[in-house]
């Protein structure tokens, strides 16, 4: 069927597009892999992050039923996480974005995409249960995200596009603005993630947090192969925002910390002249907490 905009709707459509333009110069983290971080509305009345991105739905994909894992705050099989709606309801009241990422680290999931049906599958389940509030079985609650977030990294690249294009269609059809971010490792192109033909960053991604860290591209006591790293990031992805990613202490990562003197003085003022610049991404809220990092950088970011 032909799809008719009103001129309404079509100055809305291009609202919102703009809308997701307007990150430069915004941090963002992951919350959920650890218990002692604090609660999700806490973390975001500390006004410390515009962005933050519940870490992770690890199982999905091949006919699996799709779960989620929040190490240390709830158990969501047993319907412990449904109270978070509020806790995502106050962090969008004051204008955080709560984001749903999918995959981590390859060793506590299992996750990938077999087909094209398997991948519309995968979004229509994410739709009904993390992004359209349709669902009184979801695991979070009625809740409404923001959008997906895909930190793929086992599993194999393939069909992520359609997975991108179903959600964007559920989500014009609702009249909803979402989001669609991802994480690749700072190594161009990333092995699981792109850009390339049939990957995720090929369909097109809002914001991209590239992992300078645990990869020699990441900061070692220079900032050299950081800054031309992402130059190649920033000048491949023009359409989307790009954030450098960073560990929030030296103990998130084995290497690639850059402490916040460095960060203020040598490396931002070399990134953030990019127009694609969105802002800084640390791994993660609990790692963040310890050593008091986004509060040093925020101003300058």
């Amino acid at each position: 069927m032909e799809a008719r905009f009103s001129t309404w709707a079509l100055v809305m459509l291009l609202f919102a597009a703009g809308a997701k333009r307007g990150f430069a110069g915004s941090l963002a983290s992951y919350w959920g892999q650890n218990g002692n971080e604090g609660s999700l509305a806490d973390v975001c009345a500390s006004g410390n992050y515009d962005i933050l991105m519940l870490a992770f739905l690890n199982v999905f994909g091949n006919g699996q039923t799709p779960s989620l894992n929040l190490a240390g705050h709830c158990d969501p099989s047993s319907g412990g996480c449904q109270g978070l709606v509020s806790d995502v309801q106050s962090c969008q009241s004051n204008g955080k974005r709560v984001i749903l990422s999918l995959g981590g680290s390859p060793d506590s999931g299992t996750y990938g995409l077999s087909s094209s049906q398997d991948a519309q599958n995968v979004a229509q389940y994410l739709w009904d249960n993390f992004l359209g509030g349709s669902s009184s079985s979801s695991p979070l609650g009625a809740v409404q995200l923001d959008g997906i977030d895909l930190d793929i990294e086992t599993g194999g690249s393939q069909y992520y596009p359609d997975l991108i294009t179903t959600l964007r269609s559920l989500a014009q059809n609702y009249g909803k603005t979402l989001y669609i971010t991802a994480a690749p490792q700072c190594p161009f192109p990333d092995a699981n993630l792109g850009p390339g033909d049939s990957t995720a960053l090929s369909a097109g991604v809002d914001l991209v947090f590239v992992q300078f860290y645990n990869n020699p591209c990441g900061y070692q006591g220079t900032s050299d192969q950081l800054v031309a790293a992402w130059n190649q990031w920033t000048s491949s992805l023009s359409s989307s925002q790009v954030f450098l990613g960073l560990p929030a202490s030296p103990n998130a990562a084995g290497s690639g910390y850059v402490d916040p003197t460095t960060l203020i003085n040598d490396i931002l003022p070399q990134i953030n002249t990019a127009s694609n610049y969105g802002g800084v991404m640390l791994w993660n809220v609990f790692q963040d907490e310890q050593n008091n990092y986004s509060a040093q950088i925020k101003a300058s970011v």
